[in-house]
C-alpha cells in the first residue's frame, strides 16, 4: 500500500511533465513533417527514398540508446534490488524491440532505394539485427521466468550482455569493411548550393529533437503504467 501511496503523490508532477513531452513532441512532429516533405531539398542521387533518411537515424540513435538505460536500469536493480529500477528496465525494452524493429524496416526501404537490395548480412545490419533479438530475448526471459525478483534477475544478466552490441553497431563501419554509410552524414548533393545542403542537416537535427522528446514522453507514459502494474501485483501477493 504504501507503494501505491508514492505512486499516486508523483503522479500530479508526472503528469504534467508528460503533458509538456506530449505538447512539444506535436508541435515538433508538425514541424519536421513539413521540413522533410516541403522544405528540405530532394537528394539528387537517392531522390524521394532519401527522405526515410531523417526518420532512419534519430530511429537508431534512440534504438541504441535504449539499450543502454536498460542496462543501467538493471545494474542498479541488482545493486539495490528496488523495484522502480526493474520496472524503468522493462519499460525501455518494450519501447526499446520497437524502436529495433523500426531502424531495420526503415533501413532495408533506404537499402532497397539506394543500393537495390532489401537486406545483406553487412556488418551493421547484423549487428543491429542481434539488438533486436537481444531485446526480444530480454521480453522472453521476463515473460517465462518466475514472476517477482528471480525473473528480474535474469533479464538483468540478459539486458548487462545485450549492452555490449551497442558500441559494436556504432562503429561496425569504422571496423570492418561495410555497405552501409559511415559515422558522419558525409556530404549531400543537392541543386549545388549550400544552403540546400545546410537545410538537410538542420531538418536531421529537427527530427532528431523531435523523436528523443516522443520517446521520452513515451518512457515516462509506460513507466507510470508499469509502476501501476508492480504496486498491484504486490498487493495481489499479499492476500494469496
Amino acid at each position: 500500500m504504501t507503494e501505491i501511496t508514492a505512486h499516486s503523490s508523483g503522479m500530479g508532477i508526472g503528469s504534467t511533465i508528460r503533458y509538456v513531452l506530449f505538447a512539444v513532441s506535436a508541435i515538433l512532429m508538425a514541424v519536421t513533417l513539413y521540413m522533410i516533405f516541403f522544405w528540405v531539398p530532394t537528394e539528387l542521387n537517392l531522390g524521394v527514398s532519401q527522405r526515410i533518411f531523417y526518420f532512419h537515424v534519430p530511429l537508431a540513435w534512440l534504438g541504441m540508446l535504449s539499450i543502454v538505460i536498460v542496462a543501467i536500469a538493471s545494474l542498479l536493480h541488482l545493486i539495490t534490488g528496488k523495484s522502480k529500477w526493474d520496472d524503468l528496465a522493462y519499460t525501455t525494452a518494450e519501447l526499446g524491440v520497437l524502436f529495433a524493429t523500426l531502424i531495420l524496416v526503415t533501413g532495408s526501404i533506404w537499402a532497397r532505394g539506394d543500393l537495390g537490395w532489401w537486406w545483406t548480412w553487412d556488418a551493421k545490419l547484423t549487428t543491429t539485427l542481434v539488438l533486436w533479438f537481444i531485446y526480444v530475448g530480454y521480453l522472453m526471459v521476463r515473460a517465462y521466468s518466475t514472476k517477482g525478483s528471480q525473473g528480474a534477475r535474469y533479464g538483468s544478466v540478459v539486458a548487462l550482455i545485450g549492452a555490449v552490441d551497442a558500441p559494436i553497431i556504432y562503429m561496425a563501419t569504422v571496423w570492418w569493411r561495410t555497405a552501409h554509410p559511415e559515422l558522419n552524414v558525409g556530404p549531400v548533393a543537392t541543386d549545388g548550393d549550400s544552403i540546400g545542403s545546410a537545410n538537410i542537416y538542420i531538418t536531421l537535427l529537427v527530427s532528431t529533437l523531435m523523436f528523443t522528446f516522443l520517446y521520452a514522453y513515451m518512457v515516462m507514459e509506460r513507466y507510470s503504467m508499469r509502476r501501476t502494474e508492480t504496486a498491484l501485483d504486490e498487493v495481489h501477493q499479499m492476500f494469496d
